[in-house]
Parts: C-alpha cells; sequence; structure tokens
C-alpha cells in the first residue's frame, strides 16, 4: 500500500509547484471525492456531507456529520507553502550579455540546494480586468556556481550573497528578451494585459524513490505538501464521527503565517464560526464546543542526521520509516502537551502507526509551526506531529517511503474519534 500512497504524493507534489497550485489541486481532488466546492463568500449549509473553499494559495475543507448534534470539532492543519525564492515585480535585468532574473528570498531555503539545478516558474497571473491564471512553466532558470578555478575558497567554505549571488539565468545574448513576457505568453495570456503576478521558483526534476529496496524518497516540497496529501487522504476516507472533521491547509507558514490566509490570519477562526451560526448553535454551545476539539498541526520534522548527531538531542534520535513524530517543546515552539499526546497515540495506536518523539537539542534553536498560532488564535487544544525528514528546506528533501502513509493512517483515525 506504501507505494499506492507514494505515487499518489508524487503526482500531488507534481501538480503543486505553487501554494496556489497546492490549494486548487486539493480542492479538485475532494471534489472528485464527492465534497462540494464552495465559494468562501458562499452561505454555509447545514446539510450533512463534505464541502471545500479555496482561497488564494490556502483551501479549506469540513465533513458536517449526519448526527444531529456534533460535539465538536477534529481539526488537522497544514500549510501549503515551501521556502524558496519569489519573482520581483519587475524581473528581468542583464549583466555581461546575460538574462537574468531578479528573484527575492522566500522564507529560509537551502540556497546551495539550488546551485546549478534547472526550475521553473509558477503561481499566478492577474490580468487588468481582475481574472487569475495559474501558470506553471517548465525547465527555464539555473543560478550557476563559480567554478572552483575562479575561486579557490568554494573547497573551503560557500559563501552566498542574497542579492549577489542568487541572480538566475535565463537567456543569453537575447537583449530583448522579457521574463513576465515569456512566461504570460506560454500561458496563452497577453503580456499586455498582466497587471500584477505572484510567482514563485520550483524545481522541475520529479519525486523518485531509491536507495536500499527504494526505501527512500526524494522530492521538492515534502515540507509541507506531504502533510497536505496526507490530510486530503484522511478527510476523504474518514469514517462517521460525532464531531465536525476540518482540513486548514494554510499559506505563508514560512514567513511567519500574518497573513489573510495565513494561520494567524482569520480563516479557520472564521469558518468555525460561521459553521455554529449555520447549526444554529448559541454562544455558548460554540464556545463548548472548542472546549472539547483537538487540532493536529501537521508539519515535517527531523529525522537524525547521520552526518550531524551532534544537533540532535541525544536522547531523542528519530528516523525515517519509523513512523510520525510526536513533536514537543517546552517553550511552546510546539504547542503539544500530555493530553494532546495521549490522545494522538491512541489514534496511532488503533490505525497500528508507529509513533516518535522529537525534542530539539537545548543548545539548538527550535523551529515552530501552526500549532501554537493556531491554539493561540482559536483555544483549541492542540497537537505538533510530522513526518521526519532529512535535508529539511532543500529544494529537494528525503523521506522514508513509509512515513507518508503511516501519517495519513493517523489522521484517519483522528478524524474517526
Amino acid at each position: 500500500m506504501a507505494g499506492s500512497h507514494l505515487q499518489g504524493l508524487a503526482d500531488f507534489v507534481t501538480a503543486a509547484p505553487s501554494s496556489f497550485h497546492a490549494a486548487r489541486e486539493a480542492a479538485d481532488r475532494l471534489v472528485a471525492q464527492g465534497f462540494t466546492e464552495l465559494a468562501p463568500a458562499d452561505p454555509l449549509p447545514a446539510d450533512p456531507g463534505g464541502y471545500v473553499a479555496v482561497r488564494d494559495g490556502s483551501v479549506l475543507a469540513w465533513r458536517l456529520p449526519r448526527t444531529s448534534n456534533p460535539t465538536g470539532f477534529r481539526i488537522v492543519g497544514a500549510h501549503t507553502d515551501s521556502p524558496g525564492f519569489v519573482l520581483k515585480p519587475r524581473p528581468t535585468s542583464e549583466a555581461l550579455g546575460w538574462q537574468q532574473a531578479g528573484m527575492e528570498v522566500y522564507g529560509g531555503p537551502l540556497p546551495n540546494s539550488w546551485l546549478d539545478r534547472e526550475f521553473g516558474l509558477a503561481g499566478r497571473l492577474v490580468t487588468a480586468d481582475g481574472e487569475v491564471v495559474l501558470v506553471a512553466t517548465g525547465p527555464l532558470l539555473r543560478i550557476p556556481q563559480v567554478a572552483p578555478h575562479l575561486d579557490r575558497s568554494v573547497h573551503e567554505r560557500l559563501v552566498l550573497d542574497r542579492q549577489q549571488h542568487l541572480h538566475p539565468v535565463f537567456a543569453v545574448g537575447h537583449p530583448e528578451a522579457d521574463l513576465l513576457a515569456l512566461v504570460a505568453a506560454g500561458a496563452g495570456v497577453d503580456p499586455a494585459d498582466v497587471a500584477g503576478h505572484d510567482l514563485c521558483a520550483f524545481v522541475t526534476e520529479p519525486p523518485a524513490r531509491f536507495g536500499l529496496d527504494g526505501e527512500l524518497f526524494a522530492s521538492p516540497r515534502l515540507d509541507n505538501l506531504a502533510s497536505v496529501h496526507a490530510g486530503l487522504v484522511a478527510l476523504a476516507a474518514a469514517d462517521e464521527s460525532d464531531q465536525i472533521c476540518v482540513l486548514a491547509c494554510f499559506d505563508h507558514e514560512e514567513v511567519g503565517s500574518a497573513s489573510a490566509t495565513g494561520a494567524s490570519g482569520p480563516l479557520l477562526d472564521m469558518l468555525l464560526t460561521r459553521l455554529a451560526d449555520a447549526l444554529g448553535w448559541t454562544g455558548q454551545q460554540a464556545a463548548a464546543a472548542r472546549t472539547r476539539s483537538l487540532l493536529v498541526s501537521a508539519d515535517a520534522g527531523h529525522a537524525v542526521h547521520p552526518n550531524y548527531a551532534h544537533l540532535h538531542d541525544p536522547g531523542h534520535r528519530p528516523l525515517c520509516n519509523a513512523g510520525p513524530l510526536i513533536k514537543f517543546n517546552a517553550n511552546q515552539r510546539y504547542a503539544t502537551d500530555a493530553v494532546g499526546e495521549a490522545a494522538w497515540r491512541r489514534a496511532c495506536a488503533v490505525a497500528g502507526v508507529p509513533t516518535q518523539d522529537f525534542v530539539s537539542n537545548n543548545s539548538v534553536p527550535c523551529g515552530s509551526t501552526i500549532g501554537p498560532l493556531s491554539a493561540t488564535r482559536l483555544g483549541i487544544r492542540t497537537v505538533d506531529i510530522g513526518i521526519p525528514l532529512l535535508s529539511m528546506h532543500s529544494a529537494r528533501e528525503l523521506c522514508g517511503v513509509r512515513d507518508p502513509e503511516w501519517l495519513a493512517q493517523g489522521l484517519q483515525a483522528f478524524y474517526a474519534g
């Protein structure tokens, strides 16, 4: 079964080169499973069934149970964006006969992993009349590394100035070339009609299995499309529950989530409030429902790195293909507490899914997720989990082939209660 789930994940990653594509692909897959798509401003039905709504690079989906009195919410949260590069407003430049693209660093990528690797541009164009067009090119750009014959210091250390050294090339000897016009024309849009764009870089090399018996999986954007995909699979397959099952996939997590479509924004809070109104709950009923609810923040975590073991806590060294992580941090960089931990362990036990614990080395700063942000905004108990990765934030990350499916199975059991 891992092969089938893994192929589904590979297909999803390939179809989702940007957060906008990820949200659209997620909605399309749920609609194919019988969900009803709503516009963000549509009234919310109270009828049992599955529903989904897309706003920009975020997607919200939920399933109303047949029971006349749901007791609360079971929520899976994830994010659609990944660290990398975003095209600047006026991107085309020229230097010494080369045509280059102006790109802004988005989040915290590993820039060296993008060197000498072909990548395309994906995202959305907006025309003067407000039409939104999703676009994705083929291999178009490359950031060439300097040869060691010209700079012997690269053998000792690689220093990349984010403004000077991360200018990709896309042509040579074509001073008339206009990168944005090239993208628009390739999408069938008149370049003169483009009034705005949100375009990011994406690696065009497809996901692949490798290693002994194909037990490892390399792919772009595993952080965090592996969680988005697992949430989709789990929600589509969720059994009848006495709670409302919700999947919330936000944009902009990699840059802090402080946006209208990020986890610090109002999207999920508004959905829960509107669902309570649609079901006729009083204010007290709605507040009580939140106290009975649980949110699983599903985001990638760290497997122990065999070449950098000193950066990991010596008592917590999770491996790929050993199960999803439960993530802990005493300073609330992760939102897991003992009650949430126990609930997730129960779900995994029911599903037959192994679990692992992750906690940071005290001397190494800990990252964070949408978990603490969502818990703060919603007042809902939250537990942070995710599959273990190597090469997190690389242009091409690595996981075990079994962990993504185990994550989906654990989330399905969580939805089932």
